[in-house]
């Protein structure tokens, strides 16, 4: 969850922060224990140090990742101790102008993507590509998914998602 800082906490954050870079390795080890609730990994430098310990700092006062982040860094994590490449797909951009098409209970569905990011569906204009899924099925919907962006995920077909 993220939140806005005022000027003043920036300022006070971003001092703190830097400095960081005048402590010795002992008080920097002391702020990890202080943030991390943990001793401080003995092998790490003292720039990993600074580095940790200032993201912790910003990761209290601006919140953390986004759960699809932390899922990314946990099947990156789990492949790499499993000593197995890990294949990222690329994310597919939509061009203005793209035309998407999908038949849906034998209906065909025609959807242009905007100049400002946004979609036409019917002469409609439409924020996000999974409004324009939930507009044709009466149900939530991932757009990309409906769509054929993206495909699903082994757990997303055992539960049953559509």
């Amino acid at each position: 969850m993220s939140r806005w800082l005022s000027e003043h906490e920036r300022e006070k954050l971003a001092t703190e922060i830097a400095a960081l870079r005048l402590l010795d390795i002992t008080r920097l080890k002391t702020c990890w224990r202080n943030l991390y609730g943990t001793d401080a990994p003995a092998r790490f430098s003292r720039d990993l140090l600074i580095w940790a310990v200032a993201y912790r700092m910003q990761q209290r006062a601006l919140g953390g990742l986004t759960p699809t982040t932390r899922r990314l860094f946990q099947r990156v994590s789990a492949a790499a101790h499993a000593r197995r490449p890990f294949k990222l797909a690329p994310l597919r951009t939509l061009e203005a102008g793209a035309i998407l098409i999908r038949q849906w209970n034998g209906v065909k569905h025609k959807v242009v993507v905007q100049e400002d990011g946004g979609f036409s569906f019917r002469g409609q204009h439409y924020r996000s590509l999974s409004a324009v899924a939930g507009h044709i099925t009466g149900s939530r919907w991932s757009g990309p998914l409906f769509f054929g962006l993206k495909h699903r995920t082994k757990r997303e077909s055992a539960d049953g998602a559509q």
